[in-house]
């Protein structure tokens, strides 16, 4: 993946459909979809956060404005493989990203502040991590990808994600694929991405289809199952033994 866009302004809507609906789909497109240049891939991404998770916390208020930081690869990389650190941005609707490639022991000693930015986009992310200070791994989130781009018009691309696997211990692509599954099999998280209006052939697929824009995070959505086993945990340890009810004749 030696070429890549470093800067996004676009619209991206996501749906969770099953395996008919992504058939059926697929064959309405038609020969106006056609596989992406990498059609089929496995990614991962570390993402940064503050100690109290103030990124996905306000992420997950639906505010105007929300951002974050992610360290990404496709497959898991080696020391001297290429990876990206990317900083995503939402306002009003409409996602902004910077993205820089680096090898990972690069990102790694960038991400640590032991390496100077060298690039503006550098310095946006260096700025980010300064502005919020404390920045660690949060959780590693991996899925399975397939990538498909317009051909009338090469702006649109349509992307299936299944198998998200999260978890918040062993944050290192060295440590694998493994983790917490959030979406049940057959399912998929549909994300339609373009700088204009979507087509209206693709709207009228949805429509015919009954395939409704859903909020999914997956970040999102490994904190709050964290959080929830949490206090589920924490409830339990706070209940008291029943007391014995003892009969006397």
């Amino acid at each position: 993946m030696s070429e890549f866009q470093s800067i996004f302004k676009r619209y991206e809507k996501k749906y969770i459909i099953n395996d008919l609906q992504r058939g059926e789909l697929l064959k309405i497109a038609g020969g106006r979809i056609a596989e992406d240049k990498y059609p089929h891939c496995t990614i991962c991404s570390i993402y940064y956060d503050t100690p109290s998770r103030i990124l996905i916390r306000n992420s997950i208020d639906k505010p105007i404005y929300k951002e974050k930081l992610r360290l990404r690869s496709y497959g898991i990389p080696k020391d001297d493989d290429k990876v990206f650190l990317e900083l995503k941005k939402k306002f009003n609707g409409v996602v902004y990203k910077r993205r820089t490639a680096m090898k990972l022991r690069q990102a790694e000693r960038f991400l640590n502040g032991r390496r100077k930015p060298t690039s503006q986009i550098e310095r946006e992310i260096a700025w980010f991590i300064s502005f919020y200070k404390d920045i660690e791994p949060s959780m590693f989130v991996s899925y399975d990808r397939d990538s498909f781009c317009g051909t009338e018009d090469s702006t649109l691309r349509i992307t299936f994600d299944s198998r998200p696997l999260v978890r918040e211990e062993k944050l290192s692509f060295s440590d694998g694929i493994w983790g917490e599954k959030i979406l049940d099999n057959g399912l998929y998280i549909m994300e339609i991405k373009s700088p204009y209006a979507i087509p209206l052939w693709l709207a009228h697929a949805l429509d015919t289809l009954e395939i409704f824009p859903a909020s999914f995070s997956k970040y999102g959505t490994g904190y709050q199952n964290s959080e929830r086993k949490k206090l589920c945990e924490h409830g339990k340890s706070e209940q008291k033994p029943s007391e014995q009810v003892k009969k006397f004749a």
